[in-house]
């Protein structure tokens, strides 16, 4: 039931508002008698464009928690390189090398994931890391291995997350520490969760040491028999 109330607040408000800015948009342009200045109507349209895209982006992030909380994700395992994943996450965002501190361990082996999802995951964690982030520190992103696995830490200095309340960011339309890039919605943390804990790995928050949260993303190394593997989307090994 607390769901299903959040879920309807969250289709009241972040719904609504990319629709309600792109009709505005759409109908302002179509007003024959009104003089719109080329610069007007670039306007006009870059709203319609960002308020669609971000309603696209809001109604697959739905569709995805929807997926992982039936455990029918799909989820295509094979061996990852994190310059295959981490360049590509930071485009995404926008961001160049002054923007993020990269820490990552030299040898490392590839990793057993879904590239796609992975940067998924990357995203959402360093989009929170930047929000977060004073002014004067820049988020890290660090690679090790250990005992067999790849661990990925998101870290940042912010404000962190008390102990009692790190489960439940990971929670749907939690909005502590977690805004879903720009929808405010709080599906980030719950997909990042749900997708590496699909592709067999864990997701877990840590303090930063000196203050702030760092995330662990922890995923098999592709270096046994296991590694050429693929999983179906109810999650059998094919």
């Amino acid at each position: 039931d607390r769901v299903r109330s959040a879920l309807l607040a969250a289709v009241g408000h972040d719904l609504r508002r990319p629709l309600a800015a792109a009709t505005a948009a759409v109908t302002t342009l179509r007003q024959r008698d009104l003089a719109l200045s080329e610069e007007d109507r670039e306007s006009l349209l870059e709203t319609a464009e960002d308020s669609l895209g971000g309603l696209a982006s809001l109604v697959t992030n739905l569709l995805d928690v929807s997926r992982v909380e039936a455990g029918v994700l799909a989820v295509s395992l094979a061996p990852t390189e994190l310059d295959d994943v981490v360049p590509p996450a930071l485009d995404e965002l926008g961001l160049g090398p002054a923007d993020v501190e990269l820490d990552i361990a030299e040898g490392l082996p590839p990793l057993l994931a879904d590239g796609v999802l992975l940067q998924r995951v990357l995203v959402n964690l360093l989009g929170n890391a930047l929000r977060f982030s004073p002014a004067d520190r820049r988020p890290v992103i660090a690679a090790s291995e250990f005992g067999g696995s790849v661990q990925l830490r998101v870290i940042d200095h912010g404000p962190g997350i008390p102990g009692e309340r790190r489960e439940a960011v990971f929670v749907p339309f939690q909005r502590l520490g977690d805004t879903d890039n720009d929808t405010g919605i709080g599906l980030g943390l719950a997909l990042s969760k749900g997708f590496v804990e699909g592709m067999g790995g864990t997701l877990e928050a840590e303090d930063t040491p000196g203050g702030g949260l760092t995330m662990v993303v922890a995923l098999p190394a592709a270096t046994g028999p296991q590694a050429g593997q693929r999983t179906t989307e109810d999650g059998r090994s094919a």
